[in-house]
């Protein structure tokens, strides 16, 4: 079981428990959260415009460990401390002209987290937009899946902690994929659609054959519509929003159920169905948010599967998550509580 504390509008990892029956307490005593601000914008050219921004969330943790180690049946009680980078992220974006637009972003994530510091620095996103109308847009290179609502959820706009370590990432790409997306809002962003198809599962050795991974969704706003590509995890009582979305998630001969002979190919297929409800009345902003997700690929996790094919291929799960935010300011900032 893992408790935790929320200050602010902070955010702890989820973190993974090492010991069997470990108890974790998690107070975050402080980071950078809240939705992101942009930097300077540079302009050129008749249409053209360059912003840049830095982005971070410094987290620090404590957590108690109570519990019989991987390695001896004995209770051994331990705690630790650490203040780490949870997100550390220098991104340039922009537009060439009103269609044409370009967002890059580097990042240096955990830096400091378990005692490694001098974290890699990698390409989170880099893609290019086309917007030919609110109903037509494309998005081309590598850029968040669109497969579940908290992966789309903006992580420096979180309703809790951090998102779900296993179910709200799909096995193959991750968070991000490379390909390329058709999506757009309809009747006022009452409807948005989105169609990917991106490189998902990408190992010749060990599939039978590489066919592009397909991603549909398609969410109904009935209160106040949700426009952008990404989501809020809250809007801090700014909107009234009530959106139903589902998504499917599939790609064909991901992986032999039978690796060592070869044979047995099988395809992945996912389905997701989720809803997210906010409102600020005269006593508050209410949050609730919640979602049923199911990976399958025809159980190949249980028989002779590749060694790298990952544990989530065969899994359901569920997340509900509820907030209330004080309808008052309390000193500088707001006070949310949540429950996940």
């Amino acid at each position: 079981m893992q408790k935790s504390s929320k200050f602010a509008l902070g955010s702890v990892p989820g973190g993974r428990r090492f010991l069997a029956r470990a108890i974790v307490p998690a107070l975050l005593i402080g980071c950078s959260a809240g939705t992101a601000v942009a930097g300077p914008t540079l302009t050129f050219g008749k249409e053209g415009s360059v912003t840049l921004s830095y982005l971070t969330q410094m987290w620090t943790q404590y957590r108690s460990y109570s519990g019989p180690t991987p390695t001896s049946s004995v209770p051994n009680d331990s705690g630790t401390t650490q203040f780490f980078l949870r997100r550390n992220r220098f991104n340039i974006s922009g537009q060439f002209n009103n269609y044409l637009g370009f967002y890059t972003q580097i990042d240096a994530p955990n830096d400091g987290k378990f005692g490694v510091a001098n974290k890699g620095v990698f390409y989170r996103d880099a893609y290019l937009t086309f917007d030919y109308s609110d109903a037509i847009r494309l998005i081309g290179g590598k850029f968040k899946q669109t497969f579940t609502r908290e992966n789309l959820e903006d992580c420096f706009g979180p309703l809790t902690m951090d998102r779900s370590e296993v179910i709200s990432y799909t096995p193959f790409g991750g968070s991000r994929d490379d390909g390329i997306a058709l999506w757009g809002n309809l009747h006022n962003a009452m409807f948005q659609y989105r169609i990917m198809v991106a490189n998902g599962r990408n190992n010749s050795a060990v599939m039978p054959k590489h066919l592009p991974r397909i991603t549909a969704r398609f969410d109904v706003s009935l209160l106040e519509p949700e426009y952008a590509y990404g989501y809020e995890g809250t809007y801090l009582g700014t909107k009234k929003v009530l959106t139903i979305g589902l998504a499917y998630d599939y790609q064909k001969d991901v992986a032999y159920a039978d690796y060592p002979a070869r044979k047995d190919p099988v395809s992945y297929k996912a389905w997701t169905a989720d809803l997210f409800y906010e409102h600020p009345f005269s006593t508050g902003t209410y949050t609730f948010s919640t979602a049923y997700i199911h990976y399958d690929t025809g159980n190949a996790i249980n028989r002779h599967p590749d060694p790298s094919l990952p544990v989530n291929t065969q899994l359901s799960g569920y997340y509900v998550k509820a907030a209330y935010m004080l309808p008052s300011k309390v000193g500088i900032g707001r006070l949310q509580f949540f429950v996940r």
